[in-house]
């Protein structure tokens, strides 16, 4: 699908549809506005892992190019991103810097193999209400992520969180530090409905620095977080033992790396494939996170995943190809080679403008008022994805979301199950089961019978249910057992022929017809007298 769409450009670049020139400067300013934004990030991940800010910048830089050249989204940036820098803490406070780039590696590799057994598909058990709780949870905690810039630098190392740890801003400080923040937000607000010759968010970031800068104006500053001079990215091998202890270690790391680098990813790929209205390649785009945290272990980086933050950025400043997301990362490592000095002049107001534009752009306002249209399980989804991620971190809460949302559809479904009978002429008595047949429902299944009192001869009939699974297979033996019991006959009728051959009891009460179903069931075990497996 990216080399479609790309594909599909071409075809209008070369029709005249728009104009070269004026797509190539958005695409580069776009990347230019990204890597603006991606310093001050990568430094305060990198304190927050407890590592150099070169680190996450290298990571950033690595990260950010490979996903760019050959990632499932084109216009999606990716880079050291808070979710894992939460994770990697532990390893690296209890073994130190060269485990980290061993479990960086072996993440990538992790991930991969992902793409290649395309496990990104399963992205699509992710219902919407998780999705919008998601947004929303990210969005609020990118709007807490830069409360720490309102604090007094110089304690960044020290706390190991960044900037967090200082004193709040007070008097007049914090006052110059609300204008600049709101001059940033009103010119990008403004930018759009004056030209779109320029990204409104590098307008802003332009406009405040050098008023900033022509002013001599005393604001915390991004190099007042960290330096951000340094060299190209030096190829380096884990500097650990190649042991199976090695491996215990970074292993589990590795694992819960690999399984939040691409969920983060996979997210932000619908995201912005929603708003771009194009799909995008979700094993592509595992394959490609995982080569660029390979990659990236073995040159000195903390590793990264997709950046909703900046791409967001990059989407709203009008880049949508793969050139900006090659920009940013370029534009990223020659501040480092060359233009330190002048990036650590950027008043950190400007950037936290940018976010907190970001932050309101992101949000899916309208769920504040769909939450009463829409059922109240889903609703209560929302609101708690929402907590979740802000309380713990992204994994967990989708991995919450979508539990409670299956469980919710299991409950509903449960109630479903139902029968209606009626005696024929002959005196038999017929159960037609409507609703489905699984584990939820089984109980409900079971107490619409009477063995005691029915008549001599039970029909049960299928043909408005399914029969989902192995306890629901279960709950039909058991059925017949009570009736064989009570030494009357049952037929079952309209049931698939994997229940005829699964069903070891009551096989010999099925009665075939022409119109009998034909789906699989899940079921783990396989009769003597048959050769299918559940799901064949």
């Amino acid at each position: 699908m990216a080399a479609l769409a790309d594909s599909n450009y071409l075809a209008q670049f070369s029709a005249g549809e728009r104009d070269g020139s004026t797509h190539l400067r958005t695409e580069i300013l776009s990347g230019l506005t990204v890597a603006l934004a991606l310093v001050p990030e990568a430094v305060a991940f990198a304190f927050v892992a407890g590592v150099h800010p070169l680190v996450g910048l290298y990571a950033a830089f690595i990260v950010g190019l490979i996903t760019a050249l050959i990632g499932g989204r084109p216009g999606m940036i990716s880079g050291a991103t808070g979710a894992l820098a939460v994770v990697m803490v532990s390893l690296v406070a209890e073994h130190g810097v060269e485990y980290l780039f061993a479990a960086v590696v072996l993440m990538g590799i992790i991930q991969i193999l992902a793409g290649i057994f395309r496990l990104g598909k399963f992205m699509r058990l992710v219902p919407h209400p998780v999705m919008l709780g998601f947004v929303n949870g990210l969005a609020i905690v990118i709007f807490l992520a830069q409360l720490s810039q309102f604090q007094v630098p110089g304690t960044a190392e020290a706390s190991g969180h960044g900037m967090s740890g200082g004193e709040w801003l007070t008097g007049w400080p914090l006052v110059v530090m609300l204008a600049l923040v709101a001059l940033t937000m009103a010119i990008i607000w403004a930018m759009p409905k004056l030209t779109n010759a320029f990204p409104a968010p590098l307008a802003g970031i332009a406009i405040v620095a050098g008023i900033v800068i022509a002013f001599g104006i005393d604001v915390p500053r991004v190099g007042d977080m960290a330096s951000i001079e340094g060299g190209l990215p030096q190829f380096h091998i884990p500097m650990v033992p190649f042991t199976w202890e090695t491996l215990q270690i970074i292993l589990p790391y590795a694992l819960i790396l690999a399984a939040i680098g691409l969920l983060e990813s996979l997210l932000t790929l619908n995201l912005v494939s929603e708003i771009v209205h194009e799909r995008g390649g979700a094993s592509q785009e595992c394959v490609a996170q995982g080569l660029a945290n390979t990659v990236t272990g073995f040159f000195g980086g903390m590793g990264g995943c997709a950046m909703i933050g900046q791409s967001m950025i990059n989407v709203k400043s009008g880049g949508r190809t793969r050139l900006s997301g090659v920009s940013a990362a370029l534009f990223l490592l020659s501040f480092i080679l060359f233009a330190a000095p002048l990036i650590e002049q950027i008043p950190l107001a400007a950037l936290v403008g940018v976010m907190f534009m970001v932050v309101i752009g992101t949000f899916a306002w309208k769920s504040l008022t769909i939450m009463r249209k829409v059922p109240r399980t889903d609703a209560v989804v929302i609101v708690l994805v929402t907590v979740v991620t802000v309380a713990t971190d992204l994994a967990t809460a989708v991995v919450v979301g979508v539990i409670v949302s299956a469980l919710a559809y299991a409950w509903q479904n449960a109630s479903r199950i139902h029968a209606k009978s009626y005696v024929t002429p002959e005196g038999a008595k017929v159960y037609q089961v409507q609703g489905p047949l699984f584990f939820g429902s089984v109980e409900g299944f079971g107490e619409i019978f009477d063995p005691a009192n029915d008549p001599g001869r039970v029909v049960v009939d299928f043909a408005e249910s399914r029969v989902a699974d192995q306890s629901a297979l279960t709950a039909i033996e058991a059925l017949a057992t009570k009736y064989e019991n009570a030494g009357k006959k049952l037929e079952l009728r309209h049931l698939s022929h994997d229940c005829h051959q699964l069903l070891k009891k009551a096989g010999q009460l099925m009665v075939d017809s022409d119109d009998d179903p034909d789906y699989a069931i899940a079921a783990n075990y396989q009769v003597r007298t048959g050769v299918l497996h559940a799901g064949h």
